[in-house]
């Protein structure tokens, strides 16, 4: 089995003299991607590798979700992630090595949320209605395969085994889309 753990980017600044690119993270985006990282911990889904696009505020969210996880996760930074289509970022997947068995990746909508969409044929009914209907900042969809390897991964054939929000985690009833 394989399992990707799709986060979009914590909540950052409208505006960053650097561009866009250089959009730093608001506080309650750090916060958001902490309490991501804690899930993730408490959870034991714990990466054995984390892929972030080369924008700031998702190497932020990266860095603050792997926080909490009490030993190294083998992370790298990814340039084409930013802004990328659904078709490369299936490519940027199926590249995966295979030692692999979790992978989390950090990146951008709309991007994200379409190969959420594209990736997951199955699951709870509610969970995926809420994912194809909101990917907020901070969301994760949780994806898994029942597939030997990462070059295997196909529209349709992801599991999805759950989609939590920011807001879920803080007790709050209703998602913030931004």
């Amino acid at each position: 089995m394989r399992r990707l753990l799709l986060l979009r980017h914590g909540k950052a600044d409208r505006h960053s003299a650097g561009g866009d690119r250089e959009r730093p993270l608001m506080r309650r985006g750090e916060e958001d991607a902490r309490r991501v990282g804690e899930f993730l911990r408490d959870s034991g889904m714990i990466p054995e590798l984390a892929v972030a696009s080369n924008a700031r505020r998702a190497k932020q969210t990266l860095d603050c979700a792997l926080a909490a996880f009490p030993g190294h996760v083998t992370h790298l930074i990814e340039n084409t992630i930013y802004l990328a289509t659904v078709d490369h970022l299936v490519d940027v997947l199926r590249q995966t090595p295979d030692k692999v068995h979790t992978l989390l990746a950090v990146g951008h909508n709309p991007g994200f949320a379409e190969l959420a969409d594209w990736l997951a044929g199955s699951g709870e009914a509610d969970d995926l209605a809420h994912m194809r209907s909101s990917y907020p900042t901070a969301a994760l969809a949780i994806l898994d395969f029942d597939t030997e390897h990462w070059a295997e991964v196909r529209k349709g054939a992801a599991r999805l085994n759950r989609f939590v929000t920011p807001a879920a985690l803080r007790g709050d009833v209703v998602d913030d889309p931004d």
